[in-house]
């Protein structure tokens, strides 16, 4: 009862409030952008050549403000937001009209899914790894070698990697594909040849935010551990004639994970927002560039979609955290 009252609920109700908050921004913003999105489709259709007379475009323009939730004030629109919201439905896109707006997402997102899910776990583990045997036993040639290579790739934008590999294993050294997620033409299956297909054009993008992400948590991790081996009872294990790797793996790398963990939850969230720049570079049809297509063609009913999915991932994954963090850190149970 205890733990409902002074841990659970404060956090439900934090939850509620940041959520609420977030999608309401969702809502505003691009209703604050200049562009218009219904007199945008229409002089997208009268710059094709389509003759559209005084009495269509108020028919087109009324049908339009109906059909992406701008009709009536403000105040309305935003209930009428909500009640679309709570139903799923978030109207038909603009720009790849009729389709409804849960179908393009719902097209995207895997492959967004499958390509930051990998990066981000692999990176994070591989990272801390590295970062936190390079923190703790600082005699070793081979971890100053690593902890090198982790200050040079840093300074890397993940754009420029990208850019830096395909000129390398995709023109000089023509082993992957430039871009797409598969041989033009062909749609995935789960055979040998769909699955090898499917894995070469995700190599170099993976690789391209894998290397920024490894060179990241590897120097965090670092820094955690090298602190964490200053505190006492290290030092009292030392004392007790504890092995190294006892000492490192049952102490030290378990105490230095936790914030660490809290990284991962809000890296795990940003999945759904897409990586944007890696998905142009490699013409990737993820949701990232889902978005920034939206944005260019301000097709707002797709933006809020994004963006609400997003936000609501990110701040259920904290509450997630949150709520699992006394399993992983003693000291909140006994608080």
């Amino acid at each position: 009862m205890r733990f409902v009252r002074r841990y659970l609920v404060p956090r439900l109700i934090q939850y509620v409030l940041v959520l609420w908050l977030g999608i309401t921004l969702v809502f505003l913003i691009p209703r604050l952008m200049p562009t218009d999105p219904v007199l945008a489709q229409i002089n997208t259709l009268q710059s094709q050549g389509t003759f559209l007379g005084p009495e269509v475009v108020e028919e087109m323009t009324a049908v339009l403000k109906e059909m992406y939730g701008l009709e009536g004030g403000l105040l309305e629109q935003y209930f009428s937001f909500w009640k679309r919201l709570f139903s799923g439905d978030f109207g038909p896109s603009l720009f790849m009209f009729p389709t409804p707006v849960m179908q393009l997402i719902g097209q995207s997102l895997p492959w967004t899914v499958g390509l930051l899910l990998v990066s981000t776990v692999l990176s994070w583990m591989i990272g801390n790894i590295t970062g936190g045997l390079t923190g703790y036993f600082t005699g070793s040639r081979l971890l100053r070698i690593l902890d090198g290579m982790a200050m040079f790739v840093r300074p890397i934008p993940y754009y420029i990697m990208a850019l830096i590999l395909i000129i390398l294993f995709a023109y000089l050294l023509p082993v992957f594909p430039l871009g797409g997620a598969l041989v033009i033409g062909t749609k995935f299956s789960f055979t040998w040849s769909g699955i090898s297909n499917l894995f070469k054009h995700a190599f170099l993008p993976i690789m391209s935010l894998m290397l920024g992400g490894v060179a990241v948590n590897h120097q965090t991790m670092r820094l955690i551990i090298q602190n964490v081996k200053q505190e006492d009872y290290i030092r009292y294990a030392k004392m007790g004639a504890i092995e190294e790797r006892t000492i490192f793996a049952r102490y030290a790398m378990r105490n230095a994970m936790l914030p660490q963990i809290t990284g991962l939850t809000l890296s795990l969230g940003q999945i759904f927002g897409g990586a944007l720049i890696t998905e142009i570079v490699f013409s990737y049809p993820g949701i990232g560039f889902l978005l920034y297509r939206a944005i260019i063609l301000a097709d707002y009913n797709l933006i809020m979609g994004i963006t609400t999915i997003s936000i609501v991932a990110i701040i259920t994954g904290i509450l997630v955290i949150d709520l699992l963090y006394p399993l992983f850190d003693p000291r909140i149970r006994f608080k």
